[in-house]
């Protein structure tokens, strides 16, 4: 993965710089500043027109894409989605993610592993980052409903896609992408085969929805329930670190 590379010591270049604006949410942006001039220019009606022209810019602060410093080592997981921690439980991992794909390459295991749940509100950015470099193993669209992307039952019943990424070493780790109330598309920017990079875009979902990361066995959440995460930057756990964190709301 390209970049600028930054560290602790000091070395790297960094400067304030507007967000630029995913190509994917750049369409539904100028079609909505289009209908906002058409009700202020042509018909007049500002009463219309100008809250029209808000929702327009919401829309394009909605695909803005920030640049992430991404952390370089293999022990982490970082956070796939912007978002609200809002459950961690101990769960068995999707039936699409255990059975052999096509190729013959065995799923995630079937025993439960700790499944840590990002919720993504209207407001985060909703591009989506990679967990942790590998191949891209598969990736599997799910239809389905459009409940509250923020209740349990949306990891079986929403809208989901499903990637499991594949480390040189055996470590295999799984995500889903959870459409919510008003989300209706979940875009893929990777596909089976895909060599990518930790912190790597790999998809977005469009207008609130959630993100379920399956840890490898063995692994704790370094991150506690209502904690923020930042895609690409926090690291939700340590490969085969188990340790109690504990956080208090103020």
């Amino acid at each position: 993965m390209a970049g600028n590379q930054l560290d602790n010591q000091g070395r790297g270049e960094a400067s304030w710089n507007w967000p630029s604006i995913h190509p994917e949410g750049r369409k539904f942006g100028l079609i909505a500043v289009a209908i906002a001039l058409f009700f202020l220019l042509i018909l007049d009606w500002e009463i219309i027109g100008w809250p029209l022209l808000g929702v327009a810019a919401w829309v394009f602060a909605f695909f803005r894409d920030p640049e992430r410093v991404v952390p370089q080592d293999d022990r982490y997981i970082v956070a796939p989605a912007d978002g609200l921690v809002s459950l961690i439980s101990k769960v068995a991992p999707p039936p699409e993610m255990q059975m052999a794909d096509s190729a013959g390459n065995p799923g995630l295991p079937g025993e439960p592993v700790v499944r840590i749940s990002i919720f993504m509100s209207v407001f985060d950015v909703h591009i989506n980052r990679a967990p942790i470099s590998g191949t891209v193993e598969r990736v599997i669209y799910m239809p389905g409903k459009f409940v509250n992307a923020d209740l349990d039952k949306a990891s079986e019943e929403n809208e989901r896609q499903h990637i499991v990424i594949a480390r040189g070493d055996g470590l295999k780790l799984g995500f889903t992408q959870i459409a919510g109330l008003v989300a209706r598309r979940i875009v893929p920017f990777v596909k089976p085969g895909d060599m990518i990079a930790v912190g790597q875009r790999v998809g977005l979902i469009r207008f609130g929805s959630r993100v379920d990361v399956y840890l490898p066995a063995g692994t704790d959440p370094r991150v506690v329930l209502g904690q923020r995460t930042v895609a690409g930057e926090t690291v939700l756990g340590e490969v085969g670190q188990q340790k109690l964190i504990e956080g208090i709301a103020l």
